[in-house]
C-alpha cells in the first residue's frame, strides 16, 4: 500500500495484470445551491460485475482468455441537489471508448474527458453523454483549479510483501466552476447549474482485484472555513497486515499541514440496507490528544457494495474542539462482488456497451417512473 502526492504519478499506467485497476476520482459541493457532484473515470471497472465474471470464470478455469483491465473501461457521472439524486450514470466498455497516451494527465472515454493545464494547475472537465435509460442528455465543463497541494509519500510493504495498491491524493482541495446542462429527452426541456463549488481529486490503482485483499475500504473528506479534513482507512483481508488508518489535517489559518498515521478505529452505529453491506455509520479515531467523530449523515447512494454519505466531522486537537467540517465520505465491502447474486444485481446500475441487462432496463424504467412525480 502506497500512497503519493507526486502530479507526474496523475497519468494512466497501462496496467496488464488481470484485475488490476485504476480510476481518477472528482467530486465538488456547492454549499450554497445544494449541489454535488462526482465524476470518475475508470481504465479497469474494479467494481464492474462483468469485470469480476470474467475473472471469477478465468480464475477458475471456466473460460481461457484472461481478463484485460482495459476491456472494462468506463466512467460515471453522480448528480445530486439537496441529497436528492438527479443523476446517476455508469457505463463502462471495451478498450477503444477509452484513450490516453500514458504520458500526459489526459484521460476520455467517449466524449468525456479530462486533461491538465500546467500553465493554470487547473484540471478541466468536458463531459457529454446520453442517457436513454433515464432520458437524459448531460453536458458540463468544469474546471478544478488547484488551491493547495500537499506533500507527502508512504511505502508500506506489509512486512515484506509486495504493495498492491496506491493511493495518490492529487488536489485535496479545488476551487471548482463552471456548467452542467441536464436535458429531459421526453420533452426538451433543459436545466443548467452554474457551480461555484469546492473540489478534491485523487487516483486510485492496483495490480490485482481489490477483493482478493482489501477487506473494507472507508474515506472521506471535509471542510471548514478553518479545517480541511481527509481520511482514508483500509482494513486488509490478511490479517497478517497492519490495518491502514490515516487522516491529514491543514489548518487553513495556520498554513500548517500534519499526518497522523497509525490510528485508532472504532465503528459503531451498524446497519444494513436490503442490499447494502453492513457497515459502521460512526466512526472514531483516536491517536494521542487527537480524537475524531465522523457521522455519517446522509446517504447518497448505495449499491451492493458501496455507499457514499454526506457526512460531518468534529475533531479534538491539543486539547481544543474543532466541528462542522462537512463533506462526502465513502465505504466500500469489495468482496461482496463475489456473489453471483449480487453481481446480477449490481448490473442494474451500470451499462454495459453492447450487453442487454434486463436487471438495468427494469430498474432505470422504475426510477424515471418515478421521478416524473417528484417535484
Amino acid at each position: 500500500m502506497n500512497i503519493s502526492t507526486l502530479l507526474e504519478e496523475d497519468i494512466w499506467h497501462d496496467l496488464k495484470d488481470p484485475g488490476s485497476y485504476e480510476w481518477w476520482y472528482f467530486d465538488a459541493e456547492d454549499e450554497t445551491q445544494g449541489i454535488s457532484v462526482v465524476c470518475i473515470w475508470f481504465a479497469g471497472f474494479a467494481f464492474s460485475p462483468y469485470y469480476m465474471q470474467h475473472y471469477m470464470d478465468w480464475r477458475h478455469n471456466g473460460r481461457s482468455d484472461a481478463p484485460s483491465a482495459l476491456e472494462y473501461a468506463g466512467f460515471s457521472f453522480q448528480l445530486y441537489h439537496h441529497g436528492r439524486e438527479i443523476v446517476n450514470f455508469i457505463k463502462e466498455g471495451p478498450s477503444h471508448l477509452f484513450s490516453s497516451n500514458g504520458r500526459d494527465i489526459d484521460v476520455q472515454f467517449e466524449r468525456n474527458r479530462f486533461h491538465y493545464d500546467h500553465a493554470t494547475d487547473t484540471y478541466i472537465l468536458d463531459i457529454a453523454f446520453s442517457y436513454p435509460a433515464r432520458r437524459q442528455e448531460v453536458t458540463s465543463r468544469l474546471r478544478f483549479k488547484a488551491r493547495k497541494r500537499y506533500s507527502y509519500s508512504k511505502e508500506d510493504n506489509n512486512n515484506g510483501h509486495v504493495p498492491h495498491h496506491q493511493w495518490l491524493l492529487c488536489v485535496p482541495y479545488a476551487v471548482v466552476s463552471g456548467d452542467i446542462s441536464l436535458t429531459d429527452t421526453r420533452n426538451g426541456s433543459r436545466r443548467t447549474y452554474t457551480l461555484d463549488a469546492r473540489g478534491y481529486h485523487d487516483h486510485n490503482l492496483g495490480a490485482m482485484p481489490v477483493h482478493e485483499y482489501i477487506d473494507k475500504w472507508y474515506w472521506g473528506r471535509a471542510y471548514s472555513r478553518k479545517y480541511d479534513l481527509i481520511y482514508y482507512v483500509i482494513y486488509f483481508r490478511n490479517n497478517g497486515y497492519r490495518p491502514l488508518a490515516i487522516t491529514m489535517l491543514h489548518d487553513n489559518e495556520q498554513n500548517t499541514f500534519s499526518v497522523h498515521d497509525d490510528l485508532d478505529v472504532t465503528e459503531s452505529s451498524y446497519t444494513r440496507g436490503l442490499f447494502a453491506p453492513m457497515h459502521s455509520r460512526t466512526l472514531r479515531f483516536t491517536k494521542g490528544d487527537l480524537h475524531i467523530d465522523i457521522n455519517q449523515q446522509c446517504v447518497l447512494d448505495t449499491g451492493p457494495f458501496y455507499l457514499r454519505f454526506g457526512s460531518s466531522i468534529n475533531f479534538r486537537l491539543n486539547g481544543e474542539h474543532h466541528g462542522d467540517l462537512r463533506g462526502i465520505s465513502e465505504f466500500l465491502k469489495p468482496g461482496r462482488l463475489q456473489s453471483r447474486i449480487l453481481r446480477f444485481f449490481t448490473r442494474s446500475r451500470v451499462w454495459r456497451e453492447g450487453e442487454r441487462s434486463f436487471m438495468y432496463d427494469r430498474y432505470n424504467f422504475f426510477k424515471t417512473y418515478f421521478n416524473w412525480f417528484k417535484p
